[in-house]
């Protein structure tokens, strides 16, 4: 038996003996609707092309290119580098990481179809810093490339996965050695920081066949000064949030995904009032809106999430940054862009105080 049929055998006995799966199903950790409904399905496509909102933003959204010397030189404290959608360097306490690393044009299994990215990555994959570990939140297109993984396994860089992703990776030839698969609640200490995977609220699947039958996870940086959480994709679950922030927390920042969203998922995605709702629950010192301003994933305009994030956390620490800044939770700032926006939608707009009242009105239910 070769490495690679061990490292299988193993995950199989491990997703057997989960409370998260059942007959190998991952079990969400509220009830869930199937995201496959027929009619919400119909419904929202009628939308699709019924709707007038700008999806695609007519000119390409600002990068900025990253100041590598300076985040390969592993400063002390949290700093975040956003490159697009939800690919993050996470630089706390001394160690690196990168997250859910998407480089491909497209989130697609097919690279002449699918959507395409509004901006190029503001850092290339040759461009990256030595890393300490690729941190994925879920096998999704738009948080798994495989072109890109290829490229980072090619480096010798160790994924850490949620339990069964760690097939696909075997699958496309990634030795057995540099993937570490998590359950929830599980840990492991990389270069002096804790990583560890927790509940999300959510779905799996590369293919209309074989749905949930890998886990997805949020995933907390404790680090020994600082504290960081990414939500990964998720619906609203407040009883497992509070729980993290029992367990893992208090945290500097929380790293939520805040678009590519409909309310007819709203068990599955948050929106930005269930974004800013999730970063109340969960106590965090400030907040990066992330999964948003790079692919044309939702119905919504592309730049509403971090519009009505900027309203709705009016009174919070916010770090939106163009791709490719670097940030500080301990420094918060919003980029000009995206200040200029939500201040001439402000003006412009005879729903705010309706949309402040959501956030407080919304449930788990949405």
């Amino acid at each position: 038996m070769d490495a690679s049929e061990a490292a299988r055998g193993l995950r199989a006995e491990r997703i057997q003996g989960s409370t998260n799966f059942k007959g190998g199903i991952v079990q969400n950790i509220e009830p869930t609707p199937p995201t496959g409904d027929l009619g919400k399905m119909l419904r929202t496509s009628l939308e699709y092309f019924q709707s007038g909102v700008e999806r695609v933003p007519r000119e390409a959204p600002p990068i900025v290119a990253p100041d590598v010397a300076a985040i390969a030189a592993r400063q002390p404290g949290l700093r975040v580098t956003w490159l697009g959608h939800s690919t993050m360097l996470v630089a706390i306490d001394g160690a690196l990481f990168l997250t859910d690393p998407v480089f491909s044009r497209r989130a697609s299994p097919l690279q002449w179809l699918g959507p395409a990215r509004f901006h190029a990555p503001p850092l290339g994959l040759d461009e990256l810093p030595p890393l300490d570990g690729v941190v994925l939140s879920h096998d999704h297109y738009d948080h798994l490339d495989r072109a890109a993984v290829l490229r980072l396994a090619a480096r010798g860089e160790t994924f850490y996965v949620p339990l069964g992703v760690g097939d696909h990776l075997t699958r496309w030839g990634i030795a057995p050695a540099q993937i570490v698969e998590l359950d929830w609640w599980e840990r492991i200490e990389v270069a002096g920081v804790e990583l560890h995977a927790a509940p999300a609220r959510h779905f799996s699947g590369r293919s209309a066949l074989g749905s949930n039958r890998t886990l997805w996870a949020s995933w907390a940086f404790v680090g020994p000064r600082h504290r960081a959480w990414f939500s990964g994709d998720t619906g609203p679950f407040d009883a497992g949030v509070r729980e993290i922030a029992r367990r893992l927390g208090p945290f500097d920042l929380a790293m939520i995904e805040t678009g590519a969203w409909h309310p007819s998922w709203g068990h599955i995605h948050l929106g930005p009032q269930q974004a800013v709702r999730m970063f109340r629950l969960l106590g965090a010192r400030a907040l990066l809106p992330v999964h948003w301003g790079t692919f044309n994933l939702a119905l919504h305009a592309w730049d509403e999430p971090i519009i009505h994030v900027q309203e709705l956390a009016a009174d919070a620490a916010l770090l939106a940054p163009i791709a490719g800044e670097t940030l500080r939770p301990d420094a918060p700032r919003v980029a000009a862009p995206w200040r200029e926006r939500w201040q001439r939608w402000r003006a412009e707009s005879p729903d705010v105080d309706r949309l402040r009242g959501l956030v407080g009105s919304a449930t788990s239910g949405a």
